[in-house]
């Protein structure tokens, strides 16, 4: 079932004031090309939000179980970034394209967050943000992706279905995990890793408040631990 909605008139003038709400809360976070001159190899991740009923969705895919490296997790469309690519935004764009067919002109871009260092092997992971049109009809890629799917940001800040998992070889201490029961699949889904991480503060920088799960949860403290956390990795491979 295709995770896009259409809707009405009223809907649609609520969904271009969460379009402009948007920009205007992330534009703040936006780091633009801050982080490329750091020579770690590269990939993107494309956070697409998704407006229904006038409240931000993210769009999440399953990884292909044909897929040598974590088959059948959930994650963002994205991929490594390649020669042809003129910045991490088109690496985004180009492997949503080819993941789940959304063309870039489907997709608003509202910027670039600070980017995440994946392990095993290392990697710069930049988080682009972008709207979704509503007209967005998903073409999944099998030898890709599994199934595609919408989760509201205001899940990603409830303690109901969250656990936090103790891994203290990681940036921090805690690796976030929630289970998701989808209404329209019927299925549940465990969102995990660097992928919640994207969405938790993605949900805290929209929705403007913290997760309930953690009352000490800090976003500007946790964006400083992330830029510690890059240049000791880049420090550590020299």
């Amino acid at each position: 079932m295709c995770p896009s909605r259409s809707c009405d008139n009223g809907g649609g003038q609520r969904e271009e004031l969460m379009r402009k709400k948007i920009k205007d809360l992330l534009e703040k976070y936006d780091v633009g090309s801050q982080y490329t001159h750091i020579p770690l190899p590269k990939a993107s991740i494309l956070l697409p939000l998704l407006i229904r009923q006038g409240k931000p969705h993210l769009l999440l895919t399953v990884r292909s179980m044909q897929l040598k490296t974590m088959p059948g997790d959930v994650c963002f469309p994205g991929g490594r970034q390649e020669p042809s690519d003129e910045d991490d935004i088109q690496t985004a764009l180009r492997e949503a394209k080819e993941e789940i067919g959304l063309r870039p002109e489907q997709v608003q871009v509202i910027g670039r967050l600070i980017p995440c260092i994946a392990k095993f092997p290392y990697y710069l992971v930049t988080p682009v943000v972008g709207i979704v049109e509503d007209t967005f009809q998903p073409v999944l890629n099998p030898s890709e992706v599994a199934e595609i799917f919408a989760v509201p940001l205001e899940f990603f800040l409830s303690p109901e279905h969250y656990t936090a998992i103790q891994m203290p070889q990681y940036v921090s201490q805690i690796i976030h995990q929630f289970h998701y029961n989808d209404t329209e699949t019927k299925k549940r889904f465990t969102i995990w890793g660097l992928t919640a991480h994207c969405a938790v503060m993605l949900s805290v920088m929209i929705l403007g408040k913290g997760p309930l799960f953690d009352p000490e949860y800090d976003l500007e403290s946790c964006i400083k631990g992330q830029e510690k956390f890059i240049q000791a990795s880049y420090q550590s491979k020299l």
